[in-house]
């Protein structure tokens, strides 16, 4: 008994060395972020999928990127435009004139990282074959079923400054990412450490730190992590209160929530407060962890009405009272 205890002491040991790693290469290209690189990392030790929004230039792409290229994975990005087909992402059957047989052509969805670059300008259609695949993880392309790598992650960003020709992301949809994460501007330090590094000639390097076999022992770590009874009814009171507020003492929130979080966001926050605690360097979960991880979990499923947009209130106001009214453990 001691032994494995020792060993799983062990192996949470290595798997957050293997989190620092990580993060201090991606911060050798990327300045600051800090809050977007934890989260990409949370995406990826749950094997959830992550929705960033925010303006452009913001570093987005880069860091996605990055982080691929320090864990030795392959990386995909896929521009979405109004004009993309479904083939364009997931594959088709080509004619092979040399043989005269059809054969599978796989799609750039077949990667460890893929990026859906703004992906509210591609038609529902294809949005829609994008997250089927998210989920199922899998890919059928000519009758033959074919298997996504492991680890698999979708980080998809959309822009919210522009509307004309965009598709938003019917609400349902937007339910199948983990996390929707807002990125927000540098600080002006960091900005001017970023006019500094990037004003020279030649682009930074990086080097791979890990393997995508190391990510998967790391969320087989974080998924047994323990998590307390009393974190677990938290997590369930969390949710709850944005489906029934009044019986929480939220009663001024019941006109402006059309639909609260569902039994998925109750799974996702557990996952994601297991994933933040591990970056924590610990092996259990604290109530602090659901609370600095609720906001991105919550803030894409708590759909508003109208009379909340006629008073201005947005899900993240709404989060934000739930969290302060709802008593920790």
């Amino acid at each position: 008994m001691e032994q494995n205890v020792s060993a799983t002491a062990a192996g949470k040991t290595e798997g957050r060395l293997l989190a620092d790693r990580i993060v201090g290469e991606v911060h050798r290209r990327v300045v600051g972020q800090q809050y977007m690189i934890e989260r990409l990392l949370i995406g990826l030790l749950t094997g959830g999928h992550v929705l960033f929004e925010g303006v452009p230039g913001l570093a987005k792409t880069l860091t996605v990127r990055s982080l691929a290229e320090t864990i030795n994975a392959s990386f995909q990005r896929i521009q979405f435009t109004p004009d993309l087909l479904p083939a364009d992402v997931l594959g088709t059957v080509i004619y092979e004139a040399r043989t005269g047989e059809f054969v599978p052509h796989r799609g750039p969805i077949f990667a460890h990282v893929v990026l859906a670059d703004e992906i509210n300008r591609a038609p529902a259609k294809v949005q829609a074959a994008l997250l089927e695949a998210m989920q199922e993880r899998q890919i059928t392309i000519g009758g033959t079923t074919h298997p996504l790598p492991s680890p698999f992650i979708v980080l998809a960003t959309q822009n919210p400054i522009e509307q004309e020709g965009t598709y938003p992301l019917p609400e349902a949809q937007v339910d199948r990412f983990m996390m929707k994460v807002v990125v927000g501007y540098p600080g002006r330090d960091e900005e001017r450490e970023i006019l500094r590094r990037m004003s020279g000639p030649d682009p930074i390097s990086i080097s791979p730190v890990a393997q995508p076999e190391e990510i998967l022992r790391a969320q087989v770590a974080v998924s047994r992590l323990y998590l307390d009874e009393k974190v677990g009814e938290y997590i369930l009171d969390l949710v709850e209160a944005t489906r029934k507020p009044r019986e929480f003492g939220l009663a001024d929130l019941a006109p402006l929530i059309e639909y609260g979080g569902s039994p998925r966001a109750t799974l996702a926050l557990g996952a994601c407060a297991r994933a933040h605690a591990f970056l924590r360097g610990r092996e259990y979960v604290l109530p602090e962890d659901v609370k600095a991880i609720a906001p991105d979990v919550l803030r894409h499923r708590v759909i508003t009405t109208f009379e909340a947009e006629a008073e201005e209130v947005t899900a993240d106001d709404i989060v934000r009272r739930v969290l302060e009214k709802i008593a920790v453990p």
